[in-house]
């Protein structure tokens, strides 16, 4: 600590390995408590460390990292753990901006984006509660830089087309004899051209009479030398000699520098010339590319201005900000989400108003107890017993009303969805294709037992008021209607599910979008006889095609670049509505029955959903991104 407050005011580039560490740990941690996976952390944390000259050995786990940090010279290790793990992609997406900010005001490039004022005008207004639109504002005023500074080349243009046609009219020359101008006989390159022969020939004259000026000087200084042979002597024999030489040295310097004049047809200026940069070539030039590099390109302006203090600043602000939605809306938005989950699993409008008011109210108590700090699997059971309650309730009211509502039972898992973890389980599948293993299976634990808490919640709340999920009634809806309304409620239910992971709206929307065609096109491939494993793999493998051609459009700038997320930010809402929660709970009911055949038969056929989900996404990121498709 002594050493990093010694640094504090210092730029990070120039600080000691303790405060740069320091740093580095902290984007880690800040990624980590948002949900993202180990391979992510260690991305993140390599990418500040690189500009930095820092090396960093990671071991990341579910809640814990242990870093090694060495700068060739001195090695820190830093080991901090989180006392809880949760979801937060407004962090996610901040964290990039951070890095890019960060790598550009060290004189790097940008990293996550292919411009860097937004991220530096993020990083500058960190204070504003709706970063999202911020960020739409910078983009925004971007274009309209971009769009004033075409117009000044264009207008640039015309300017060096007027000064063309100035040289053109400078080329002609007027006979006295000629009411006009005729222009000359040759182009205008060659009209240079002639200007330089008739500078030459002015030049060649010139020096033909300076030769004949030394020869007469020669001459009277060999009649002194004759007349006072004194000077020889005391100048030694070879005087003579010499002075022929050094004239003849002074004549030919002459002569080099009128060529050189002529070559040009410039006026130098005075002082050293300043030779471009020339890299070497061949099978080990990148590693000499750097040699001379540094004089002969600028160092962008900002670069080692951001302080150790700066840097923590920004990360202090990031850390703090308030999530971007009350309880009460984000118990909206699970409610929105789980009755769409309930129609897309087959359920119908009793079903989902259940679902509605349960899932609702279960999340609003959910986000007020986490308030708290409270344990998280104590949390998950009271809110699913809770929400279960509240949709069997719901239930009973309309059954006072019409009776068919009475028959509902299956809705009350419905309403238990909103505690899914989905993060914890898409990246614990993406940590393992990419060979790590504690970490990878620390996280499906973890959700593992999340699943057994609600499960076990809802099997006991089933117990206690005789209820008998034997599952839904078919709506026999028209195919096209009901494609209609798959699209419709998969759109919402992967946007409710964006913002109980604080996604902000521009990004609930992408994904929304990128969900609904996804799931719309499992449905439809399971309805025509496609296995729900197999149907399961192809809508993950899609989602993550569909976020990184969106990444992609936007670094290409065929997209606003203020709509460049994170892909997990994408893919994992719009694939956690597949996760076969209803397969999972039927398991734990009728396990909880002593069914135990009839248990392991929907534990399987979850597993082998659920295992299909982070393969497809891997897929995905094998197939477009180099990092994953070989191992290095």
């Amino acid at each position: 600590m002594e050493d990093i407050e010694r640094d504090w005011d210092k730029p990070i580039a120039e600080a000691g390995i303790a405060a740069k560490a320091s740093v580095i740990v902290r984007v880690g941690l800040l990624d980590l408590s948002a949900g993202t996976g180990s391979f992510r952390v260690r991305e993140m944390m390599h990418r500040i460390a690189y500009p930095l000259g820092v090396h960093v050995r990671a071991d990341v786990n579910l809640t814990d990292i242990e870093a090694a940090c060495t700068d060739g010279k001195n090695r820190i290790t830093e080991v901090i753990d989180l006392p809880t793990t949760g979801v937060n992609t407004e962090r996610i997406w901040l964290l990039e901006h951070f890095a890019d900010w960060f790598s550009v005001n060290l004189g790097e490039e940008s990293m996550y984006h292919s411009t860097s004022e937004v991220s530096s005008g993020l990083m500058q207004h960190l204070d504003a509660k709706d970063a999202s639109q911020m960020s739409a504002d910078l983009s925004k005023q971007l274009r309209q830089a971009e769009k004033a500074e075409k117009a000044e080349k264009a207008q640039g243009k015309a300017g060096r087309d007027a000064v063309l046609d100035a040289l053109e009219i400078a080329s002609r020359h007027t006979d006295p004899g000629m009411p006009t101008a005729a222009q000359l006989s040759v182009h205008e390159t060659d009209w240079s051209q002639s200007a330089m022969t008739q500078s030459l020939a002015a030049r060649a004259e010139q020096e033909k009479q300076d030769e004949q000026e030394r020869r007469e000087r020669h001459r009277r200084d060999g009649e002194d030398a004759e007349e006072r042979p004194e000077t020889a002597e005391v100048m030694g024999p070879d005087f003579e000699q010499l002075r022929d030489r050094l004239r003849t040295k002074s004549a030919r310097e002459e002569r080099k520098a009128a060529a050189a004049d002529a070559e040009g047809f410039v006026t130098k200026a005075s002082g050293p010339r300043v030779r471009a940069h020339k890299p070497p070539k061949g099978e080990y030039a990148e590693h000499f590319d750097h040699v001379g590099a540094a004089a002969a390109k600028p160092r962008k302006s900002g670069s080692h201005g951001i302080t150790v203090r700066q840097a923590h600043h920004r990360l202090d602000m990031i850390e703090h900000r308030k999530p971007l939605y009350t309880p009460a809306f984000a118990g909206l938005a699970s409610a929105i989400a789980c009755a769409s989950f309930v129609f897309l699993l087959g359920g119908g409008p009793y079903d989902m108003v259940g679902a509605f008011f349960g899932a609702g109210l279960g999340h609003w108590l959910r986000r007020r107890l986490f308030k708290h700090h409270l344990n998280q699997f104590f949390v998950t059971f009271v809110c699913v017993a809770v929400a279960a309650l509240v949709c069997t309730g719901t239930l009973r009211l309309i059954g006072l009303y019409d009776p068919v509502a009475l028959n509902h039972d299956t809705a009350y898992i419905g309403a238990m969805l909103f505690v899914i973890p989905g993060f914890p389980l898409i990246t614990s599948g993406l940590d393992m294709a990419k060979i790590d293993f504690p970490s990878g299976i620390q996280r499906l634990a973890y959700f593992f037992c999340i699943v057994l808490m609600a499960t076990l919640a809802g099997w006991m709340v089933a117990s206690i008021v005789h209820l008998n999920p034997t599952g839904f009634e078919p709506l026999g809806l028209n195919v096209w209607v009901n494609g209609v309304l798959r699209f419709l409620f998969a759109f919402l239910g992967v946007w409710g599910f964006s913002v109980m992971f604080n996604s902000p709206q521009r990004m609930c929307l992408t994904a929304a979008m990128i969900g609904a065609i996804t799931d719309t096109l499992r449905l439809e491939i399971v309805d025509r006889g496609v296995p729900a494993e197999a149907a399961a793999f192809i809508g993950a493998l899609l989602a993550g095609l569909l976020a990184t051609a969106w990444r992609s459009s936007v670094r290409k700038g065929w997209l606003p670049p203020h709509l460049g997320y994170p892909r997990i930010c994408l893919t994992v809402p719009s694939i956690v509505i597949m996760v076969p929660g209803l397969y999972m709970y039927q398991a734990m009911f009728h396990l909880g029955s002593f069914d135990t055949q009839t248990a392991l038969d929907w534990a399987f056929r979850a597993f082998m959903v659920i295992i299909c989900l982070p393969i497809g996404l891997a897929m995905a990121r094998v197939l477009t991104d180099k990092s994953w498709r070989y191992d290095i």
